[in-house]
């Protein structure tokens, strides 16, 4: 809920605006560059990836989890089985304790935070004139906020007592098996686990001195159903025993990453029954998701360096605000064709190397955007000469 609000109003010059232009033209030049970078980096590691994956398909070997097999060592293996361990994990602080995998205690302060809205008015001359509203309410955070950095001094948050954390079981098995630990920090799959009547006895009495229960969460402060700054609510969670699908490197008794031959490590392990083919499967759909959206992040990259190396024509147009709106959009139309061009042809050049004729069409796609680039801006071009032709008609007439 909004407890209040306070709003400032700030005003740039039209030659302050062009300074700074020109410096974000540098840091254009800059990420213009860099997004080249990060599309031809991600067409590399989507190809290595597909190539190691289909590599360990057809390398992989299902095993029974109950017996290790020594003639197996070194081999990429698939196995399911039920993912246990002896070990009964506690919250060092709050003594909540039980068998899992992992103990998660989540821990959250009543706080203070800000917010703002930033409303640019641009006026005539070239200026800007920016209207700053700054809203403050109180909420629950995991993470420290630190009050003396609000705009709006007199309001203070205290610092936080307790955090949050997580336990770990270091010895996890697998029927015969051991999981490695990169194996165990994969498993997430937590469940809340409510403070039952029987867990709060398993809190120390000086803790529970200055907690209350409130829907299977300890609580510290004054009033459960009115918060104050500086009250506490705590939850936990844990991962408890449960069946997994591993896919790795048999080594010895446990697991490791997998090297294959195109450059990648496999080392995978999903919650469930499933069959080595099913989850190489979803791990070549995760990798054409990911390369689908590192493009798109690598585009909007480049979208913005080109925003920026040609924001100072549209700041100098604003002396006319009216202009400077009307360059902008224009700027946005060919920054956005630009950016998808130099997209396109980065990844098919990332691709003549990988993947030679999909990188070919691509090529063709690119260039087609680019004369069509070409073609409208001649055709506008045409348009202003013919207008100003009709003027110059009109007026001999006259």
């Amino acid at each position: 809920m909004e407890i209040s609000s306070s709003t400032t109003v700030s005003s740039q010059s039209w030659f302050s605006r062009i300074k700074s232009s020109f410096k974000g033209l540098i840091a254009g030049i800059i990420i213009f560059l860099i997004s080249f970078v990060l599309l031809f980096w991600n067409e590399n590691r989507a190809v290595t990836t597909e190539q190691s994956l289909k590599e360990g398909a057809a390398a992989v070997v299902s095993v029974a989890s109950d017996v290790v097999v020594p003639e197996n060592q070194g081999k990429l293996v698939h196995l399911v089985g039920k993912a246990d361990t002896p070990e009964i994990l506690q919250d060092p602080t709050f003594g909540i304790r039980l068998n899992a995998i992992k103990l998660s205690r989540k821990v959250e302060m009543y706080q203070w935070d800000e917010t703002k809205e930033e409303k640019t008015e641009k006026k005539i001359g070239g200026g800007t004139e920016t209207k700053t509203t700054y809203h403050y309410t109180k909420v629950w955070s995991s993470k420290y906020i630190d009050a003396s950095k609000f705009h709006e001094k007199g309001r203070h948050n205290p610092s936080m007592i307790y955090s949050s954390a997580q336990m770990m079981a270091k010895s996890v098995s697998l029927g015969g098996f051991v999981l490695s630990e990169s194996l165990i920090h994969q498993i997430e799959d937590y469940k809340a686990i409510p403070v039952t009547q029987e867990r709060w006895n398993q809190i120390p009495v000086n803790v529970q001195n200055i907690c209350k229960l409130k829907d299977g969460e300890l609580y510290i402060g004054q009033s459960i159903v009115s918060p104050e700054i500086g009250d506490y609510r705590i939850a936990f969670a844990a991962v408890e025993p449960l069946t997994v699908s591993v896919i790795a490197q048999q080594i010895g008794n446990s697991f490791g990453p997998y090297s294959t031959k195109a450059g990648k490590t496999i080392e995978i392990l999903v919650y469930g029954t499933h069959s080595a083919e099913s989850m190489f499967q979803a791990a070549l759909q995760q990798n054409a998701m990911l390369t689908w959206l590192l493009r798109l992040v690598g585009f909007l990259v480049m979208l913005l360096g080109l925003f920026l190396i040609f924001n100072p024509l549209v700041v100098i147009a604003d002396v006319l605000p009216f202009l400077g709106n009307l360059l902008g959009a224009g700027v946005g139309i060919t920054a956005f064709l630009l950016a998808a061009a130099f997209s396109c042809l980065t990844i098919a050049v990332a691709w003549l190397f990988y993947r030679p004729v999909l990188g070919i069409i691509l090529i063709g796609v690119a260039v087609a955007i680019i004369l069509e680039l070409r073609r409208h801006r001649k055709s506008r071009v045409a348009e202003k000469a013919s207008a100003t032709s009709q003027t110059d008609v009109q007026k001999d007439s006259k």
